[in-house]
């Protein structure tokens, strides 16, 4: 992409340093943004992108260097400050109120504060504005507790387009996004350089860092490695800038491979041939009236790996909640190896060894304020007592083995969760159920947020679980890996399962099944 650029930036970060207990996050970083430009910022997790977010946002304050905002200068920001000087944050895991409709939390976040009546009506209709003028029909008096993680994402980017920020940085927006949704947010970011706004992003989607940037930074080890024009940079460049090495095997066929590309795809990548192997667990007319989903009849097989496709609000990780007991199934028959199955809980989905490692990682998959040691044996607790003590040695020892098989980073277990970035934790609540030897392994969007080792390092992990007998549901909105991954694939929309395909089906009979078109000859 090509820009012009005023000589003076909108934001300046001099020679930025920051350590948290001994760690050293950041070491003097340098970075700029001007009007109309993307300036991507990526680096595998761990690298000190969300650190340098959180200092420019007033969440952190740096221990050394400085920041300009449109040639104002500050030797840190508070949150309120930033925000009045114009920079606004969507953050990959969203900061809304679940009680709160639309609506409200978008008036939270945009009404001036002042003493008068609320204008309920004017309010519903600009939530309404904002969402359409991002390309989506939410209803604005929607609970947040009822939308899906990228509906989510789509409130919060929302809000950020509402704030008419003067930057405003995106951190991993399409994470949750379908590829029709993402193309949305595409045209979204072109109209706000238009305008003049200047757009930090992150991703680890390195085609659309190529595709939408102007520059790009390169955090490696909290250092800058590298800030070069787009147009200098290719994919693989890139890749032996994050790492400082070059990956083995080659992450290309797994991690970078573009929609058009899985049109050719030949087929699954996993050794094990899952067809005929037996059905670990069955659903036969499955519906959940709460949740919307109804009429689903599918088998999950033994070394199978089963993707889900299909649009935000299709019904994906509504099913995956009432196959694990968090929304019990009032229609329809489940068996597990062909005894009768009757799941009304997630203790009771646990007991008969059914896995679910769920889309919000934040809410659902870890607690934030307990020591990576004790999320990772979570599941497996109860296996570590003696009597009425925890036997913190082998606890300490299963968690050490899973961090170092997953790159944990800093592979320290006795950290607590929240002080790991997103794709770090990300890992150890995928690393939760490794000890756990699950029959059913359900995985929501496990590589969102994750940088292109620890994606290769979970493809991986996922084919292991198959190689060794697991069924496996994914879900994943990374059509590609879906379709790189998976033996059969399932398209869900409106709350149904409406077709099963061979894993070696193209992507655009995929989508044209997901959006209710008839399949291409």
């Amino acid at each position: 992409m090509t820009g012009q650029f005023t000589p003076s930036p909108l934001l300046r970060l001099q020679d930025i340093s920051k350590a948290f207990a001994g760690v050293q996050a950041l070491r003097e970083v340098s970075f700029e943004l001007f009007p109309g430009e993307v300036h991507a910022l990526v680096g595998e997790n761990g690298a000190g992108k969300s650190t340098l977010i959180r200092i420019t946002t007033g969440a952190l304050t740096p221990d050394s260097g400085s920041i300009e905002v449109a040639g104002r200068r500050f030797d840190c920001l508070r949150p309120a400050e930033s925000r009045l000087l114009g920079i606004s944050c969507v953050y990959q895991q969203p900061a809304l109120f679940p009680d709160l409709t639309i609506a409200e939390n978008l008036g939270l976040r945009l009404e001036p504060f002042f003493f008068g009546i609320i204008q309920l009506r004017a309010r519903r209709l600009r939530a309404q504005e904002l969402l359409r003028r991002i390309g989506t029909e939410i209803e604005p008096q929607t609970l947040v507790r009822d939308l899906s993680m990228a509906q989510q994402q789509l409130v919060e980017i929302a809000c950020a387009v509402g704030s008419k920020a003067r930057i405003l940085i995106m951190d991993e927006p399409t994470a949750s996004l379908t590829r029709h949704e993402q193309q949305l947010l595409y045209r979204l970011v072109e109209d706000l350089r238009g305008q003049g706004t200047g757009i930090i992003y992150v991703s680890h989607r390195l085609d659309e860092i190529l595709a939408l940037s102007n520059r790009i930074t390169v955090l490696r080890d909290g250092r800058n490695v590298a800030t070069s024009k787009t147009s200098e940079m290719t994919e693989a460049s890139l890749v032996r800038l994050m790492v400082g090495r070059q990956l083995v095997p080659d992450p290309a066929p797994l991690v970078a491979e573009t929609f058009d590309a899985c049109e050719t795809q030949s087929g699954p990548k996993q050794g094990v041939q899952a067809p005929d192997n037996p059905a670990v667990l069955s659903v036969q007319n499955l519906g959940c009236s709460s949740s919307g989903i109804s009429g689903i009849t599918m088998d999950l097989r033994a070394g199978e790996i089963f993707g889900l496709a299909g649009l935000v609000g299709a019904g994906r990780t509504e099913l995956a909640r009432t196959l694990f007991g968090i929304t019990p199934s009032d229609e329809g028959h489940l068996w597990m190896e062909g005894r009768p199955l009757t799941i009304r809980s997630p203790e009771s989905a646990i007991a008969h060894r059914i896995a679910y490692v769920p889309e919000d990682r934040t809410r659902h998959g870890i607690i934030l304020e307990l020591p990576v040691a004790q999320n990772i044996t979570m599941a497996i607790h109860r296996r570590l007592f003696r009597s009425t003590w925890l036997r913190t040695r082998p606890e300490r020892a299963l968690a050490m083995e899973q961090i170092r098989a997953l790159g944990v980073r800093p592979p320290d277990p006795d950290a607590p969760a929240y002080s790991l970035s997103g794709g770090n934790q990300q890992k150890v609540s995928v690393a939760r159920w490794l000890a756990a030897d699950p029959k059913v392994l359900i995985l929501d969007e496990p590589t969102q947020g994750v940088d292109i080792g620890a994606k290769n390092e979970i493809h991986s992990l996922v084919r292991r679980f198959a190689g060794n007998g697991m069924a496996v549901l994914l879900i994943s909105s990374d059509l590609p890996e879906l379709l790189t991954l998976s033996d059969r694939i399932g398209v869900m929309r409106a709350g149904r399962l409406v077709s099963t395909l061979p894993g070696r089906t193209p992507a655009h009979q995929v989508m044209a099944l997901a959006f209710s078109q008839a399949s291409p000859d």
